[in-house]
């Protein structure tokens, strides 16, 4: 006969399985409803139902219950709104403290029982929405305010990570501090900031992510060269841009700053990866031939129990986050004004970003993985000893609790790309035209009034995008 505690053991475990088995679903998954509602562009639905899962304010989502808010209320023209999430999104970052409990705990369970503190580029990006939206407000203190917080935020990265090979630099933001920094006619720091992005563009974005100088930044950095007095500068890029016949004229009336928000950002998925185990003098090695690694692990500190339950491992399975793409519908857009068209241009693929980022800290993420697997599993080898029954209920528990932390902020573009255009004094119908991969294109208008020596921003986001296989 079973005794009642193992009884009662049984049962509580069926119940935790089926609890965690429902928990299973990745991020994107258990925000369905929201997802639908802003792929399909009914923000006001999108909104809804986000500010319907208040907790989540006060949860493990925190961070992605702001931004969220935040940029579907810019979506919709709310700025000051959508700042007010965004500050808080701010907040939250540099206040951001490990909870030691939740960090322990997650080494028995999984990484979700954590807060997602927000990917590195995450954080850049809520700063230019933020600015953004001041922008558009016409508050061009307030937008270099988040100028200087970005530029805090860069450094922080730049300090973080001193390898030339990783995402340490971001020459869309430098770029953006540009345009803040010309906003307030301030063209010294604005020629700065579009020489720091031409220089990461260059040596960092080129060879990373094959994105080179957009033309329209070569303008930019020679009109502010020329604006600051910096002569000798503006012969200098001239030469280097192989832009010879440039000339630079000012314009009689104000300016429009046009961003394209290209496709989605992707969503985070989860991968498992096997692994064999073998030990060597006083290591533990876990190893995977199809990937070429090899992982060890010290035993010492270790009594012999929990030796004896590492070194007995044979074969097991980790979870890891992965970036799934989706990717663009769009594959350029043209803008068209008073008889004149460009190409806008790409300004920063965050795509690729986030793939880069992942993969950055891939070492650490399998690391902490095998660090939860083998704590789990040498529990598991001294229950058993002491009872098979309970022991293989806990197995049973630990198997279905390795899950990877698939949180991050999914409602971010692709894509940016941009394009400067001159406006007249008064009325100007300006014309945006996207193509696709088949050279179907469709055309949008809009109507802008401008003063003299006036910039306007203007976003347009397509929210269509190619969709990987949710099914994991």
């Amino acid at each position: 006969m079973m005794s009642r505690s193992k009884q009662t053991l049984l049962k509580l475990s069926v119940f935790i399985s089926i609890f965690l088995v429902g928990s299973c679903a990745s991020y994107y998954q258990t925000n369905t409803a929201f997802n639908q509602s802003f792929e399909h562009g009914n923000l006001n639905d999108a909104l809804e139902t986000l500010q319907s899962n208040a907790n989540d304010a006060r949860g493990k989502r925190e961070f992605l219950f702001y931004v969220n808010n935040g940029l579907v209320l810019s979506m919709l023209g709310r700025y000051a709104e959508s700042n007010d999430y965004f500050e808080k999104a701010f907040i939250f970052g540099e206040d951001y403290r490990k909870n030691y409990l939740n960090e322990v705990a997650s080494y028995l369970t999984n990484p979700n029982v954590t807060s997602y503190k927000g990917e590195d580029h995450e954080h850049l990006m809520l700063l230019y929405y933020k600015a953004l939206n001041f922008l558009k407000l016409g508050k061009t203190q307030e937008a270099l305010i988040e100028c200087r917080r970005l530029n805090i935020r860069l450094q922080q990265l730049s300090d973080r990570y001193a390898d030339e090979s990783k995402f340490q630099r971001d020459a869309f933001i430098h770029t953006l501090m540009g345009i803040i920094y010309e906003t307030d006619k301030d063209y010294n720091n604005a020629f700065i900031a579009y020489r720091n992005a031409v220089e990461i563009y260059e040596e960092d974005y080129q060879p990373l992510f094959q994105i080179s100088i957009p033309d329209q930044l070569k303008s930019d950095l020679l009109r502010t060269a020329w604006l600051s007095g910096f002569k000798d500068e503006f012969e200098l890029f001239k030469e280097k841009f192989g832009m010879a016949d440039y000339i630079y004229q000012s314009t009689e009336g104000g300016e429009l700053v046009l961003f394209w928000h290209n496709g989605l950002s992707p969503v985070k998925a989860e991968w498992g990866i096997n692994f064999v185990v073998d030990r060597r003098d006083n290591f533990v090695y876990f190893s995977n031939q199809e990937l070429g690694i090899s992982f060890p692990f010290s035993l010492d500190g270790y009594d012999e129990k929990d030796k004896n339950g590492l070194t007995r491992l044979e074969f097991f399975r980790i979870a890891l986050p992965r970036y799934l793409e989706r990717p663009t519908y769009y594959s350029g857009a043209t803008v068209s004004w008073q008889g004149n068209t460009t190409e806008l241009q790409l300004l920063e693929d965050v795509n690729k970003i986030a793939f880069k980022s992942l993969q950055q800290r891939m070492t650490l993420e399998l690391s902490k993985a095998l660090i939860r697997v083998a704590i789990k599993k040498a529990t598991e080898y001294q229950v058993k000893q002491e009872d098979k029954t309970l022991g293989s209920v806990l197995g049973m528990i630990n198997a279905i609790t390795e899950k990877a932390d698939t949180r991050n902020w999914q409602t971010l573009p692709h894509s940016i790309y941009y394009a400067r255009i001159p406006l007249a004094v008064g009325q100007n119908k300006v014309s945006l035209q996207l193509t696709n991969g088949n050279g179907d294109s469709h055309k949008n208008e809009f109507t802008y009034e401008a003063r003299k020596g006036q910039i306007l921003f203007h976003t347009f986001s397509s929210l269509e995008s190619g969709y990987p296989s949710y099914g994991y």
